[in-house]
């Protein structure tokens, strides 16, 4: 696997400081995102915005990539679509949850999406929650990071108006044959009870949120 880390201006806290020296791979800044790289020690083979949030100096020895502030795609989407036309899987999103700007952390989620529907996969990982889309029609297995990552929570949300739910297993509550609908947040706060949660769907798309 070819894999990209992005960092994202948003809040950090101290999770990717672990997850990116235990995964390596490319480095994608959007614009103040570089602000992270540069707390992290890490050098980022792309940077790319409108560089209207980080005004500082930047390497000489990267690749920049400049936009204007008026266009239709975010800094991060647009570094997305970079990790995705060049072949990177999974693609890790640092610095795109938390904060005040509840804006970009829904858009990001938006780009979750985007990712999936152009062949890439995109995981928001940030110090309180860690974002991934539970795939159609299979089986998804959320092992249990509450000792790890104090992920005490998983919860399910339907993104599609219904998610066909076969099974959720591994849970203090678990679901047989339910149908989610996305007006309805009967997944909020579930625990991991056996080691690792088994959702298996039907049809429809799910967000699943440990935190």
């Amino acid at each position: 696997m070819k894999t990209c880390n992005i960092f994202a201006g948003g809040e950090l806290g101290n999770i990717a400081d672990y997850w990116f020296k235990t995964h390596n791979g490319f480095v994608i800044c959007a614009d103040s995102g570089y602000k992270h790289a540069k707390k992290l020690k890490l050098h980022p083979d792309v940077i790319v915005g409108d560089f209207d949030s980080y005004r500082g100096k930047l390497p000489k020895d990267c690749e920049i990539i400049r936009t204007v502030p008026e266009k239709d795609d975010t800094d991060t989407l647009m570094a997305v679509k970079i990790a995705i036309e060049r072949g990177y899987d999974p693609i890790y999103l640092y610095g795109a949850l938390g904060g005040e700007r509840f804006d970009h952390a829904f858009a990001n989620i938006q780009t979750m999406l985007y990712a999936r529907e152009h062949g890439g996969r995109l995981i928001l990982r940030g110090s309180s929650s860690a974002l991934v889309l539970g795939a159609e029609e299979g089986e998804c297995i959320f092992p249990d990071e509450s000792e790890q990552w104090g992920y005490k929570y998983l919860s399910i949300f339907a993104l599609t108006e219904t998610v066909g739910i076969k099974s959720l297993r591994g849970v203090k509550y678990p679901l047989e044959n339910y149908e989610m609908k996305n007006s309805f947040p009967i997944g909020v706060s579930n625990e991991i009870t056996d080691g690792a949660a088994y959702l298996t769907i039907e049809n429809g798309l799910a967000l699943v949120i440990q935190s």
